[in-house]
């Protein structure tokens, strides 16, 4: 069941270099207890598209639905009504209150009672892992707990949605790997609905159920991170999300009956299977993405198969769980992520196999 409806959102900023399209027509469902995470470069669109869902941004044109409730539609409703928690990139807690006090603030303007109030401070500190804390002030906390708090007085009022803006960004690389997992765990303990919004795709790959990533305010694929990995629907998705390499292409033949294509590129003639084999037609112009580590290194000749080629190993970089290798072949340099004891040196001639499965053939 759809909870929270982006619909086909616009908002724009006028600048001294003219109106800058920040949102541009985004549309996105998000289910009930999902996590959804959206993702891009800086100036993407994404932390507007949350603070437009927040209220704190007003759009020019689209809405917002938070259970079956337009947000602008029908009057504008201001964040203090929409029942949203809000966790901020520079945690944004009360240097001059405790750690409690800082926690219950928001359950205090609502005229929430006192005993009502300690308790579920008391329930929600426990959660986060800051019982025995509560007396704390902000500068007696590490950078990590005071991301709790934010996070503990985000969730005390018990909200429909959650909006995370970059929640990790100021964390050290250990502390945002633990507090990654963290937050999904709160997130799916309580049953929540939650927007995250990060520009660390490592982070979004492993927070979020749905990815949807945003490039010049556009949304421009929407998928779980496997789907977002293993088959990303523009170069940019697949240059964006981890390493891939790529190269110009141009359809030489289709085969819609096994559902395969073969492809002229630089390291030769490439043998693709296709997911839908009618995206594309002969003599296409298109881009062949492959993963480094699904590129097969063999310092023998395999024999009889498609997609084997020959090449030299450029360079070589052992980084203990991986072997990383820079190979020519044809007229291309491969990436390559192989098994650490595969014993080959710079400038030896080795043979490469590109799985036809996991080639990816990409329109734009």
């Amino acid at each position: 069941m759809n909870f929270v409806e982006i619909k086909d959102l616009v908002k724009t900023f006028r600048t001294k270099f003219g109106v800058v399209n920040a949102v541009d027509h985004v549309s996105l469902e998000i289910m009930k207890g999902e996590l959804i995470t959206l993702l891009g470069p800086s100036g993407c669109g994404k932390t507007t598209t949350l603070r437009c869902i927040a209220g704190l941004e007003k759009p020019n044109s689209g809405d917002v639905v938070i259970d079956g409730k337009p947000m602008f539609g029908h009057g504008f409703v201001p964040p203090s009504q929409r029942n949203i928690g809000m966790v901020f990139q520079n945690y944004a807690v009360w240097p001059h209150m405790t750690v409690a006090d800082n926690v219950a603030y928001g359950l205090k303007l609502k005229k929430v009672s006192r005993p009502v109030r300690t308790q579920r401070v008391r329930e929600i500190v426990e959660l986060v892992g800051l019982a025995g804390l509560e007396r704390r002030y902000p500068a007696q906390l590490s950078g990590g707990q005071q991301q709790r708090v934010a996070l503990a007085r985000a969730l005390v009022g018990q909200p429909k949605v959650l909006l995370l803006d970059e929640p990790l960004s100021n964390l050290d690389a250990k502390l945002r790997e633990k507090m990654r997992f963290e937050i999904r765990r709160l997130v799916k303990q309580l049953q929540i609905t939650a927007v995250y919004v990060t520009h660390d795709q490592a982070e979004a790959m492993v927070i979020s159920d749905r990815i949807a990533i945003m490039d010049s305010g556009k949304l421009v694929q929407v998928g779980s991170p496997t789907e977002i990995y293993h088959r990303p629907a523009t170069r940019f998705v697949a240059e964006f999300i981890g390493v891939t390499n790529i190269f110009d292409g141009r359809v030489e033949h289709v085969d819609q009956a096994r559902g395969f294509a073969s492809v002229a590129t630089e390291l030769g003639r490439t043998i693709c299977r296709l997911p839908n084999p009618t995206m594309i037609s002969m003599d296409t112009a298109v881009y062949l993405s492959i993963r480094p580590e699904d590129v097969e290194v063999f310092t023998e000749n395999p024999g009889a198969g498609v997609n084997i080629y020959k090449g030299k190993v450029i360079e070589r970089a052992y980084l203990g769980h991986l072997l990383y290798l820079f190979i020519a072949a044809g007229k291309a340099q491969l990436r390559v992520q192989s098994h650490p004891r595969l014993e080959v040196t710079e400038e030896q001639e080795v043979y490469v196999h590109l799985d036809p499965d996991r080639c990816v053939i990409l329109t734009s």
